[in-house]
């Protein structure tokens, strides 16, 4: 059984070193020496995760926790797993004894250098540069495979882990289990932010024209009479949308499609991303809130059409699949064009509708599951990013009380980190300041006497005027005039906009 020092050293070595060559060498080397059993264990530790999801402890129970540490290494991976495994299962009456007595059971076990590496893990501040392209590849070497192989295996399997014990005990064959299948969801493709629709023809020419919607983006996947519909993040939602299941009844092709489910107004214009998330959060009384919020649902992409694989067809293949298997009613509306005039009155078409923008697609972009492609566009009519919390200050007067002024960070697509943009506590309704107290709480880390630091977990949309230049925050950047529109529950982390697409956004201004 491998020691849980030996993934601590390789954790170490990795974020020493600003080589992507070397980091990558180091986790191969690491994934070989693992039993196969250890692989999907250890592996989301060096990505600074930890495969039960969160364990929801913070800083400060964690710290009295730890005592003198163990004079030697001892602990296995596979132990810790099972004590991550106890501590998520702790729940009820008696829960923090139980989880302090596990904890300090685990730490008492641990050298000084590995409880720094469980504490860091725990609170998910575990930051060395080990990000997805990285360990994509440290699989790849390690399997002698290629890269392009188990990229393409672990966007079908929907995480790296499982793939990553298929290649290394399997080899190429291992990896024929993940192929696109019914009933296996796959991570979506996404889109890279464009100037306007002028600057987005420039980049694709001739490109397929779609309506950016504001619902939630849904994978929905039909084999003969079942349906099954995931969430952006591969939840299965089946159970709560079954407006979705109502409207491909009658379909006779086997399909796995791309769309939105969103809520509309009478008039037709769309509700606000989180009425529509209301119904995503509701797993009883669905059929007495369809018919307060009945469900529309829109689809702009076709996977797979009675058994064939479109993922690799450009996008204007996929959409004639997509018109040939659904109803008109279905489809996102769109048009194929380079006339930049044609362009923008389609654009102003979608704006006048109550809608985001628009998508514009490379008429032959391949369906690139998990990334965010430079063959997809997304156009909005006002500035606006997807960010992450890494900190909140409490409030005062009015807002005495809760957690208000929120910290604000663009993803670092070298480090794993997240870059301070500013601050804001505009747009945030009593509704939302007393959702977003319980939920940062719950994600505390650390606090001085304003500020609670958190896990960079909750992501936010952030509209803003334009970025300046500023000496105040490490990348040299701010947001003016930045105003909360909602939290975004169905994004990651690890989706959110990155500080070269701030970069960009700050050049284009100049």
């Amino acid at each position: 059984m491998t020691l849980l020092a030996e993934v601590v050293r390789a954790s170490a070595a990795v974020a020493s070193t600003s080589s992507r060559r070397a980091k990558i060498r180091v986790i191969a080397d690491c994934l070989l020496a693992l039993a196969p059993e250890e692989i999907e264990i250890a592996l989301p530790w060096l990505s600074g995760d930890i495969r039960q999801g969160k364990l929801a402890l913070g800083y400060a129970s964690l710290k009295s926790a730890m005592g003198n540490p163990a004079s030697s290494a001892s602990l296995t991976v596979q132990e810790v797993d099972g004590a991550f495994k106890g501590l998520k299962a702790i729940k009820g009456k008696g829960s923090a004894a139980a989880r302090e007595s596990e904890l300090k059971n685990l730490f008492g076990k641990a050298t000084a250098e590995e409880q720094d590496f469980l504490l860091r893990l725990i609170v998910g501040e575990l930051r060395q540069g080990a990000l997805e392209g990285v360990m994509l590849e440290a699989v790849a070497a390690a399997a002698e495979l290629p890269g392009a192989e188990i990229r393409r295996a672990a966007t079908h399997a929907g995480g790296i882990p499982q793939v990553a014990r298929a290649a290394l005990t399997g080899g190429k064959d291992g990896l024929q289990q993940f192929e696109i299948k019914p009933m296996q969801p796959v991570l979506p493709m996404l889109a890279q932010p464009a100037e306007d629709v002028a600057a987005a023809l420039k980049d694709l020419g001739r490109a397929l024209l779609e309506w950016k919607l504001d619902g939630a983006r849904i994978q929905v996947h039909k084999s003969g009479s079942e349906v099954r519909v995931f969430t952006r993040n591969l939840n299965d939602v089946t159970a709560r949308v079954p407006e979705v299941l109502t409207a491909l009844k009658d379909v006779p092709s086997s399909l796995i499609l791309d769309g939105e489910a969103i809520a509309l107004r009478s008039d037709g214009r769309p509700h606000p991303f989180q009425v529509t998330m209301r119904r995503f959060g509701r797993k009883l009384d669905v059929e007495a809130l369809r018919g307060e919020l009945p469900l529309s649902v829109f689809f702009f992409d076709c996977l797979l059409r009675d058994g064939k694989t479109l993922m690799d067809a450009g996008a204007g293949e996929r959409r004639k699949a997509l018109e040939a298997s659904l109803p008109a009613t279905l489809l996102t509306p769109s048009l194929v064009t380079d006339d930049v005039k044609e362009a923008e009155a389609f654009y102003a078409d979608a704006l006048s509708r109550g809608h985001e923008g628009l998508m514009a697609k490379a008429l032959d972009a391949p369906y690139e599951a998990g990334r965010r492609g430079a063959g997809w566009l997304k156009i909005k009519s006002a500035h606006a990013l997807d960010l992450v919390v890494i900190a909140v200050e409490w409030g005062s007067g009015r807002r005495k009380g809760w957690l208000s002024n929120l910290h604000l960070g663009a993803r670092d697509p070298r480090t794993g980190g997240f870059v301070m943009l500013g601050k804001t506590f505009k747009g945030l309704t009593d509704e939302t300041l007393e959702w977003q107290t319980r939920e940062l709480l719950a994600r505390e880390a650390r606090r001085d006497e304003w500020t609670v630091y958190v896990r960079p977990e909750l992501v936010v949309e952030i509209a803003f005027n334009d970025v300046q230049q500023s000496s105040q925050y490490p990348g040299g950047m701010a947001l003016r005039f930045a105003r909360v529109k909602g939290y975004r529950p169905d994004k990651r982390a690890d989706e959110a906009d990155t500080i070269d697409t701030v970069r960009r956004i700050f050049e284009a201004q100049a």
